[in-house]
C-alpha cells in the first residue's frame, strides 16, 4: 500500500461487489434500464414510500427488520418492514385527517426516534412535502426555513417546541399544526393546533392506499445556505428514489442482508437520502442511533450490531482516530466490509487509518444538497487514490469547466488544471428548483452544465480531486453554514457595526466559524462583550452554527459597493496572498 493508491481486486471480496467492472457498468448504464430495480405504484407512477417500504412489506421481507433503534436509555427496539408500513399508513391518515394534502409542507424538528421515520414515509404517501430541520438549530434559522417553506405542520417534541418555536408562532402564519412526540403537558396540548403524536396515531386507521403519484411530483425540500441572502430551499421529487437506489448500490455497495449505519443527522440531506430512503429502498436493516457521537461507544455499536456497511463523516473519523489504531483488538469488527465518508474532503491519512484501525480503507465520495445523491465516489472494487473524491458514477457525466470572457462555459480537457466541477443535468435526484427563486435556480446552469460552485481538478485517469469552494459557504463538522446567517445574528447586538464571517481550517471540524466584528463608537471589544456575542449567536443560531471564535477589528475590508470582502479576511487570517484588491474601499 502506498500514498498514491490502494489497488483492489474484486476476487478478494468475501461478498461480490455490486459494481465489479467500472468501465463496463458506465458503458452499458441507462437510467431507464435501472428503473427495473423499482416496482412503481400498482396503477402506475412512482412514490418514494412505496419503493422504500410497501413493496417489501407486501413480499418476503415483511418480517425483515427495517429499523433497529438504539435508544438513549440503552434499549434496542426493532421495527419490521411490515410494522413500518402500518405506522406510515397511520401517519398518512393523520395528515389527511388534519386536512393536509398534495404539496402541503410537513417539517420535522426532532432527533433520531422511530416516530420520525413513520412520519417521513407517511408524508410521502399522502403526497405532502417533507422538510427536515436540524434539531441543534436556534429559533431564527428554524423560523426562516419554515417561513420560506410555508410549513403547515411541525413534528417536534415539547422541549424543542418550548425553546425554539413557541414564541415565534405569530411569525409563522402558515403553521397550523404542532404534533408533539413523547410526553406532552396538558398546558401545551391546550394551545390551538397542538396535538399529541401518540393520540393521533392511535385514532388513525392503519390502512392507506397511496394516491396516484407522478415521478416529478414534489417530495422534499432541503435547505442549503448561501453566502448572501436567505437560505435556499432545494426542491426534490419522487423520482429521486431511483438515484438513491442506484447510487447506494454502486457507491455504498448496499446488498439485501446488510446491516447499514448512516450516522448523518436526518436534518441534513445525507441523513434523508442515505439515512432513510436508500437503505429502505434496498430492503436492508438500518441502525438508528438516538445518542450523539462518542468514539468508544461508536466502536461498540459497530461491533455489537454487526454493522456491515458504515457511512459516516470525516469529522467523526478524525475524532475516532484520536482513540488510536487498535480498534480491531478491542472490538470485533469482522462483519464490517465497506466504509464510506461524505460531507467534506477526506484527507489521505484518514483513508489509510481506516485500513489500519478498521481493516478497511475509507471510501470518500462527493455530492451536494442540489444533486440529491452521490455523484462521484471511490467504489468497492476500484483503486482508491487517497485524497481523491473518486470517479463519476454510472449515469453521471462530470467535467472540469471554465468560463471565457464572454461567459461561455468550456470543458478543460488538460489533466491537473483547476476549474469548476460541473455535471450534465438529467439524473433523477437532480434538484428541480429553489422554492420561489427561479432566477437563482437558473443561474446554476450554463451551456448544458450544472455548475457546482466547487473547484476541482481531474487527473489523467478520470479521478476527481477537490480544491475548495468557489464561494464562502463554511463546512464545519459536516454542516453547511452560510456566513450571512451568522453575520445577521451578531448584527442584532446594539454594539455591533459590521460583521464578516469566514471558515477557518480546523483539524477536527474541517473548518470552524470565525467572526470578525467591528464595533460602534463607544464600545470596547473586551472579553465580556465577546461572551455576550457568543451567547447571542448560540441562542439565535444554535451551537452547531454559532462562531467558535470572535475577533474585534477597527473596521473590515469592503468593496466600494459596501460588500465585506470575506475572501480578504480569510487570506489575512491564514497568511495567504491577498490577490486582487483593486475593488477595496479602503485599507483595513
Amino acid at each position: 500500500m502506498t500514498w498514491q493508491s490502494i489497488a483492489k481486486s474484486p476476487a478478494a471480496f468475501a461478498v461480490a461487489p455490486n459494481l465489479d467492472d467500472y468501465a463496463a457498468a458506465r458503458a452499458s448504464f441507462s437510467w431507464a434500464a435501472a428503473r427495473s430495480g423499482l416496482d412503481g405504484l400498482p396503477g402506475g407512477g412512482l412514490n418514494i414510500a412505496h419503493e422504500a417500504v410497501d413493496r417489501h412489506a407486501a413480499g418476503a421481507r415483511a418480517d425483515h427488520v427495517a429499523l433497529r433503534w438504539l435508544a438513549r436509555d440503552g434499549g434496542v427496539h426493532d421495527t419490521s418492514y411490515g410494522e413500518l408500513k402500518l405506522a406510515s399508513d397511520r401517519f398518512a391518515n393523520v395528515l389527511a385527517g388534519l386536512g393536509l394534502g398534495q404539496d402541503d409542507r410537513v417539517f420535522a424538528l426532532i432527533g433520531r426516534v422511530p416516530a420520525l421515520y413513520a412520519a417521513v414515509l407517511g408524508t410521502f404517501k399522502q403526497r405532502c412535502v417533507f422538510s427536515p430541520l436540524f434539531s441543534a438549530f436556534g429559533p431564527e434559522p428554524i423560523r426562516a426555513r419554515m417561513s420560506i417553506g410555508q410549513g403547515r405542520l411541525l413534528l417536534t417534541t415539547e422541549a424543542l417546541y418550548r425553546r425554539k418555536v413557541r414564541d415565534q408562532r405569530d411569525r409563522l402564519p402558515d403553521l397550523e399544526h404542532i404534533v408533539l412526540v413523547g410526553p406532552a403537558s396538558a398546558e401545551i396540548l391546550a394551545e390551538p393546533g397542538v396535538h399529541a403524536f401518540d393520540a393521533l396515531m392511535a385514532a388513525a386507521d392503519d390502512a392507506f392506499t397511496i394516491p396516484p403519484t407522478a415521478p416529478d411530483d414534489m417530495a422534499l425540500l432541503h435547505f442549503t445556505s448561501g453566502t448572501t441572502g436567505k437560505p435556499k430551499a432545494a426542491i426534490h421529487v419522487h423520482e429521486a428514489v431511483l438515484a438513491h437506489y442506484v447510487t447506494a448500490g454502486y457507491a455504498l455497495d448496499l446488498q439485501g442482508d446488510d446491516i447499514f449505519w448512516c450516522t448523518a443527522d436526518p436534518g441534513w440531506v445525507t441523513g434523508m437520502s442515505y439515512g432513510i430512503i436508500a437503505p429502505l429502498a434496498h430492503g436492508v436493516t438500518m441502525i438508528v442511533d438516538e445518542q450523539e457521537f462518542e468514539a468508544e461507544r461508536w466502536y461498540r455499536v459497530l461491533a455489537e450490531q454487526a454493522v456491515t456497511v458504515w457511512y459516516t463523516a470525516p469529522t467523526a473519523v478524525r475524532m475516532m482516530m484520536r482513540q488510536g489504531a487498535d480498534a480491531k483488538q478491542r472490538h470485533d469488527l469482522s462483519h464490517l466490509r465497506f466504509v464510506a465518508s461524505v460531507g467534506e474532503p477526506l484527507n489521505p491519512e484518514a483513508v489509510l487509518w481506516g485500513q489500519r484501525a478498521l481493516g478497511l480503507p475509507i471510501h470518500d465520495n462527493w455530492w451536494q444538497t442540489e444533486t440529491g445523491g452521490i455523484m462521484i465516489a471511490n467504489f468497492a472494487a476500484t483503486e482508491i487514490r487517497p485524497g481523491s473524491m473518486g470517479l463519476p458514477l454510472p449515469g453521471i457525466e462530470a467535467a472540469i469547466v471554465a468560463r471565457d470572457e464572454a461567459g461561455a462555459v468550456h470543458v478543460i480537457d488538460e489533466p491537473g488544471r483547476q476549474g469548476e466541477l460541473a455535471l450534465k443535468p438529467g439524473w433523477p435526484s437532480m434538484f428541480r428548483g429553489y422554492l420561489g427563486e427561479d432566477e437563482r435556480y437558473h443561474r446554476c446552469f450554463a451551456d448544458g452544465w450544472y455548475l457546482s460552485g466547487d473547484l476541482a481538478t481531474r487527473d489523467a485517469d478520470g479521478y476527481y480531486w477537490f480544491v475548495g469552494r468557489a464561494d464562502d459557504v463554511i463546512k464545519t463538522s459536516g454542516h453547511m453554514v452560510g456566513p450571512f446567517e451568522v453575520e445577521s445574528a451578531l448584527m442584532e447586538h446594539p454594539a455591533v457595526a459590521e460583521v464578516g464571517v469566514i471558515g477557518k481550517p480546523d483539524p477536527t471540524a474541517g473548518e470552524l466559524v470565525k467572526a470578525f466584528v467591528a464595533l460602534k463608537p463607544g464600545h470596547d471589544g473586551d472579553d465580556t462583550l465577546r461572551r455576550e456575542l457568543m451567547a447571542l449567536a448560540r441562542k439565535r443560531l444554535g451551537a452547531a452554527v454559532a462562531p467558535k471564535e470572535i475577533e474585534f477589528k477597527a473596521d473590515l475590508p469592503r468593496t466600494r459597493s459596501g460588500k465585506i470582502m470575506r475572501r480578504l479576511l480569510k487570506a489575512r487570517e491564514l497568511g495567504l496572498p491577498e490577490g486582487d484588491t483593486s475593488t477595496l474601499e479602503r485599507p483595513a
